[in-house]
């Protein structure tokens, strides 16, 4: 009995899923919140009278129209919250260029599981960042005004659950939902 076979046919597999490609999207969307929230000129407001941004904290006195300003760089829990929020946009960039590379170059499968890693990593450096600020602000800062949490503080935890959300789409196995593609 002869047998012909020709040879064996290669079937190459793409470890890309729309979850990776939703995964990098939702890093990219974490990446802009983040520098839209670093450069944010409103984490805090009250009354059109006081503002604190991560980089300056400004009043202006009832009785004038000029505002003050000065440098917040000078509070040790000012200068925690600003690195510990860097720190997790540079994770968030770094994860962020890595799956793009191993997107365009296709060694994909390899570099869920850093991408995945330095996302959560920067969601536990921003989530730590975005805690302090608000208990050291209400701790250190008396306003005799009503003052709110601003846009810039709502943008830098929509880069944090972002981030998650892009950490959770890298963890996923794509072998195990082969039903879904």
């Amino acid at each position: 009995m002869a047998s012909s076979v020709s040879g064996t046919e290669e079937v190459r597999v793409s470890a890309l899923t729309p979850l990776k490609l939703v995964g990098l999207v939702c890093v990219f969307l974490a990446l802009c919140l983040d520098v839209w929230a670093v450069l944010s000129p409103a984490w805090v407001t009250a009354d059109d009278q006081y503002y604190l941004s991560l980089w300056v904290s400004c009043w202006k006195p009832v009785s004038s129209t000029d505002w003050s300003c000065n440098t917040t760089l000078t509070t040790d829990w000012q200068i925690a919250t600003l690195a510990l929020l860097l720190g997790g946009a540079a994770l968030i960039l770094l994860s962020f260029l890595v799956a793009l590379v191993s997107l365009c170059v296709g060694s994909r499968s390899r570099c869920y599981k850093p991408v995945a890693i330095m996302l959560f990593a920067a969601v536990v450096f921003q989530a730590c960042s975005l805690v302090l600020f608000p208990i050291k602000f209400i701790e250190t800062v008396s306003l005799r005004v009503y003052h709110e949490f601003n846009w810039g503080y709502g943008l830098a935890w929509g880069a944090t659950i972002f981030s998650f959300g892009g950490g959770i789409l890298y963890c996923l196995n794509p072998k195990n939902y082969e039903d879904y593609y």
